[in-house]
């Protein structure tokens, strides 16, 4: 067998590269770029992710991005946006682009890598790029070589804490028992099903990463049932957190939370004019009923 040069990437890296640099829907990419504008030298990469890359129609949907800027104060200068950015990271914003509407989140270069991986405190960055997404924008060929190098830890890093605990599944129910427990890490509108229909949409991918991951060797976790508990109690608050916190910086925010619970679950919530004028309140007072009925987990 031929040896591995030492410089040639592992599978899982090539694989990671090849998924991160696909085609991006025009308008997509174009939204990116005009993201990555509002932080000038600061934008490294802009990632394009979630339900609407399986969509070739976005008009009427909310397309899902990560700006990733080498640094907060360079991204924002001085001031609330960059200390809350570093102290309970990402903050959250909403966009407008030739006709599509879109919401993207800011991380740092150093947190994006700290976040794929293990050492995280919660699932919600590992979760997601381990599931498919695009560089949708990059400033140079250093910066796509830091977000393939950020991606390349969450699919390990999900398999990793769940792999102790169904050590004899298959690739595929392996990959929905991770995505269970990570969405009930989590303050979730999405039914009970949407794990299982996530692997669905691509089990070739699912099953080639899955062992690309396993080659490339799992991170060990002592205790995986006392991680995933943790990851529930300390997820849900910071969801919460963060949902107070996108009120803030997130115009029609309370719109946008009806909008997210009613597509993904069974609620029929009606925006009233008083919680567009004071979103925080109105969002405190809405979470303690769709909890109650089960609209959000």
């Amino acid at each position: 067998m031929e040896a591995r040069s030492p410089l040639e990437p592992l599978p899982l890296e090539q694989l990671v590269r090849a998924e991160l640099s696909a085609p991006v829907e025009p308008r997509a990419a174009a939204m990116a770029a005009a993201i990555a504008e509002r932080y000038g030298d600061a934008a490294r990469a802009v990632l394009f992710y979630g339900s609407c890359l399986r969509e070739s129609v976005l008009d009427g949907m909310m397309l899902d991005f990560y700006v990733i800027v080498s640094d907060y104060r360079a991204a924002y200068g001085r001031g609330w946006s960059a200390w809350a950015n570093r102290v309970l990271p990402p903050n959250v914003f909403p966009f407008q682009h030739d006709g599509l509407a879109a919401k993207y989140a800011v991380l740092s270069e150093a947190d994006f890598l700290r976040m794929c991986g293990p050492e995280a405190g919660d699932v919600s960055v590992w979760a997601r790029f381990a599931q498919p997404s695009r560089i949708a924008w990059a400033a140079d060929e250093a910066a796509r070589a830091a977000a393939a190098a950020a991606v390349s830890r969450a699919a390990p890093t999900l398999l990793g804490f769940t792999r102790p605990l169904a050590s004899d599944a298959a690739p595929l129910e392996l990959w929905r028992e991770a995505f269970r427990r990570t969405y009930g890490s989590e303050l979730r509108a999405e039914r009970d099903d949407r794990p299982a229909r996530i692997v669905a949409q691509d089990p070739e991918r699912y099953c080639a990463f899955a062992e690309a991951s396993l080659a490339a060797g799992l991170p060990a976790v002592p205790d995986a049932e006392r991680a995933w508990a943790r990851f529930r109690r300390h997820g849900k608050r910071l969801s919460l957190l963060r949902l107070v916190k996108a009120l803030t910086t997130f115009t029609g925010g309370v719109d946008y939370l009806a909008w997210k619970i009613n597509r993904h679950s069974d609620a029929n919530i009606v925006v009233k004019p008083w919680q567009r004028r004071w979103p925080l309140v109105g969002a405190l007072i809405l979470l303690p009923k769709l909890l109650r009925e089960g609209a959000v987990r």
